[in-house]
């Protein structure tokens, strides 16, 4: 294959990622958190990353200790040590990000610390940054996230302590998109399956730097899972369409800059041969 042949498909992959999964594309009308050079990353961990009977779908990496354990788990991407210096300048800036949500003034805060079932209600929430003072738990609870009002909208969810979610399932509705919901942690994050099968969505945040963990058992996760600490995953789906998108997309980017490098040589090349016949004709 040759190299506008590869371009080519490179970039029919990167539409065909956000035809087949538009509710994964980033938002382009509001001001979107940026994870920089963490936005290809599925997973990122501070000290470890260990992952059993489990599937990951994107790039692994640990940075700043490249600690990964890998027991009977399916990753669709790189792992460390191959990323270690790609994970390094992500770390950088994830922690960026997490210190910019957290400078995010509230538009509601909600006091509630514990939701089981439905009760008491929560949602459909729209658009907009949504905090927690301290620890919440949601026990077999159904979180709607509603983008009538504006499918390119931003979630953001501010916890200030620990988030625990047993059977906590989110749902995007009226072109909601997952890689638009933004869960920032100041402590350890668990989530596990109980009565529901939960799929979770979002970019999880947990740059606390003494208790940011993440540790998730069960169900699925479409979005990122980025700690400043440990990343613990068992028995999960973790399916990081987003960093995906973003690697297509750069990929693509890339490979137009270098086809108009090729353009003006070729132009360059053109004007040669103009001007040596234009020689030719005066002699």
């Amino acid at each position: 294959m040759n190299r506008q042949n590869k371009y080519v498909v490179v970039c029919l992959l990167a539409i065909a990622t956000f035809l087949s999964a538009a509710s994964f594309q980033p938002a382009s009308a509001q001001s979107t958190p940026s994870l920089g050079a963490a936005s290809g990353f599925s997973v990122l961990g501070g000290q470890a990353v260990t992952c059993t009977n489990s599937v990951i779908t994107g790039d692994v990496g640990v940075s700043p200790t490249p600690a990964f354990a890998n027991a009977g788990c399916t990753i669709a991407g790189n792992t460390p040590p191959a990323t270690d210096v790609a994970a390094a300048l992500a770390r950088a800036a994830f922690l960026s990000t997490y210190n910019a949500l957290g400078l995010m003034p509230c538009g509601q805060t909600l006091s509630t610390a514990a939701f089981t079932g439905n009760v008491p209600a929560l949602g459909p929430l729209a658009p907009g940054v949504y905090c927690f003072p301290a620890a919440v738990t949601f026990t077999d609870t159904t979180l709607t996230l509603d983008g009538s009002s504006n499918p390119n909208g931003i979630w953001v969810f501010k916890v200030g302590a620990a988030l625990t979610g047993s059977g906590f399932h989110v749902v995007l509705a009226n072109g909601a998109q997952a890689c638009n919901v933004f869960w920032s942690v100041g402590a350890a994050v668990t989530l596990s399956t109980s009565t529901l099968q939960p799929l979770f969505q979002g970019n999880i945040l947990a740059g606390d730097a003494a208790g940011g963990s993440v540790t998730i058992t069960g169900g699925s996760l479409i979005g990122r899972v980025l700690a400043n600490v440990a990343i613990t995953m068992t028995g999960t789906n973790i399916h990081g369409s987003c960093a995906l998108t973003s690697q297509a997309l750069a990929t693509c980017q890339a490979g137009d800059n270098d086809e108009k490098d090729k353009d003006k040589d070729k132009d360059k090349d053109e004007d040669k041969d103009r001007d040596k016949d234009n020689g030719n004709q005066d002699e």
